[in-house]
């Protein structure tokens, strides 16, 4: 997993500037600890100003180097802002255990346009996450596009970032949240402005989708109880919105690859993949009704 030594954008390359100087500034006193350790195996016993080396060495020092760090990072630490910056992206992002709920406002209607796990945004462009929690106290960090946010329930926090290349950057919750808290997998993907916007345009629209075998065992089984697919059921708002579930890179927060195979197993074995997830596992359907879910499924690009 890249981190914060390969940022992707500016809030980032903020922080890997800092974490640099941290590093060297850490290597520099460790080697002059071990020089004055040394140095002090060879004097004789007496020499050693001991009251000197406690002033200078133990509060000069480090409070002279503390007041630097903190003159210099209050300069790089971004404001934050009530409202987006004019020509921002507004997503917002919905911890919940464990899974992202992320949002986004169709440009010509309006309408909301829901999707989970992944978020697209335009390359160059600044992004206004604002992100929140469903349950429990989770963290969005997604370490080469911006520092850490910890996501509380009832508290609407607020992220700037952008990516000044395209490419797939992987985030992470950050905050113990729970048994599959390491299954907590989100995939943020930065395009070039013209795909982006395809693809918004096309997550706007409703579900293609022709009655089929896996349409019809998706709603005689129930599924759509928790899961809306705009254009066929859009009943619930219990579970991640699987209206272009199909174009998705993963399954369950980064568990899985999302293939035909992928989405066969996790819908038999949910517990045995994930265990604790809100989801129950499937495996009474019987291999033919799951194969023709899972199909079914895959056609909702």
């Amino acid at each position: 997993m890249a981190g914060v030594m390969q940022a992707a954008g500016d809030a980032a390359r903020a922080i890997e500037s800092i974490s640099w100087v941290l590093f060297a500034g850490g290597f520099a006193i460790f080697a002059g600890v071990m020089l004055l350790l040394a140095a002090s195996l060879r004097r004789r016993a007496g020499t050693v100003r001991t009251r000197l080396w406690i002033v200078g060495g133990g509060l000069l020092f480090p409070g002279a180097v503390l007041a630097a760090l903190y003159v210099w990072t209050v300069g790089m630490t971004p404001h934050w802002k009530p409202v987006p910056p004019p020509g921002a992206l507004v997503v917002a992002v919905t911890g919940t255990m464990w899974w992202w709920d992320v949002r986004y406002r169709d440009p010509a209607s309006g309408a909301e346009i829901r999707t989970a796990n992944e978020i697209r945004i335009p390359v160059g462009r600044p992004v206004y996450l604002a992100v929140d929690s469903n349950d429990v106290i989770h963290s969005f960090w997604v370490p080469q596009l911006a520092g850490k946010l910890d996501m509380i329930p009832g508290r609407l926090q607020h992220l700037l970032l952008s990516a000044d290349r395209p490419g797939t950057y992987r985030g992470q919750c950050a905050e113990f949240c729970g048994e599959q808290h390491a299954r907590m997998v989100l995939q943020v993907v930065a395009m070039a402005p013209a795909d982006f916007e395809a693809w918004l345009a096309a997550q706007a629209r409703p579900a293609v989708s022709t009655a089929s075998a896996g349409q019809q065992a998706f709603l005689a089984h129930r599924c759509n109880a928790c899961h809306a697919v705009r254009g066929v059921s859009e009943e619930s708002r219990l579970g991640p919105d699987l209206t272009h579930v199909g174009s998705r890179m993963q399954l369950a927060a980064g568990s899985m690859a999302n293939t035909e195979d992928g989405r066969r197993a996790w819908i038999a074995h949910v517990q045995r993949i994930k265990s604790g997830a809100r989801m129950p596992s499937y495996e009474k359907l019987g291999d033919e009704t799951l194969a023709v879910i899972a199909e079914w499924l895959g056609t909702l690009q």
